[in-house]
């Protein structure tokens, strides 16, 4: 069983914004393989479970909001007995331009709230994360207002084609692998969806 978790903040009010592509991601995927999302008892997420490629599969969305994230994913990783080593965490950041990704299998928070949050709740740095670009804001704007903010019109026209390479990512490292999917997705930003698998 693997369990991919989008992080975010719940609530109408930060549906869109930058700091929410971990949970848009999510709905993607749930979308895509048709998994629905509801509440998990004594989580503090909604979740969904499905096959991916054969692979058994949670998707999750914590309701914490992103500065207690690790609460939630401790509380999953008991419930179901995932070993961290199974577990992808999907997360904004502010040091990769739009729409680059980076996935890997351990590391610092970076100043992300959120990793640092799950950083403390288990204990450990060794779990594979996903950082989806979101770019950095104008010198007149402050990091923690920009992160809350709605991507402009013209990001929105790149939105869905980002959220669609970071689900391809997603199935990526379900069916392949952690290094195969770095060795796939952590490159320049791509003409199209390099590294997408076809249904088979």
């Amino acid at each position: 069983m693997k369990l991919i978790v989008g992080l975010g903040n719940p609530g109408r009010a930060y549906i869109d914004s930058r700091h929410n592509i971990g949970f848009l991601t999510i709905k993607s995927l749930a979308r895509r393989y048709r998994i629905a999302l509801e509440r998990d008892s004594g989580t503090f997420s909604l979740t969904g479970r499905s096959r991916i490629d054969g692979q058994k599969v949670i998707l999750a969305l914590p309701l914490t909001f992103m500065n207690l994230s690790g609460s939630c994913i401790e509380l999953l990783l008991k419930k179901y007995k995932i070993s961290p080593d199974k577990l992808l965490v999907i997360c904004d950041d502010l040091d990769l331009e739009l729409g680059r990704l980076k996935i890997r299998p351990f590391g610092s928070s970076g100043g992300h709230r959120g990793l640092q949050s799950i950083i403390s709740a288990l204990g450990i740095q060794d779990f594979c994360r996903l950082r989806v670009g979101i770019g950095r804001p104008h010198k007149d704007t402050a990091a923690a207002a920009y992160v809350l903010s709605a991507f402009t019109n013209k990001e929105k026209k790149q939105i869905k084609e980002i959220i669609a390479r970071a689900s391809d990512c997603c199935r990526f490292w379900v069916k392949r692998g952690i290094v195969e999917s770095m060795n796939t997705f952590n490159k320049s930003l791509p003409a199209g969806r390099q590294g997408a698998i076809k249904d088979e």
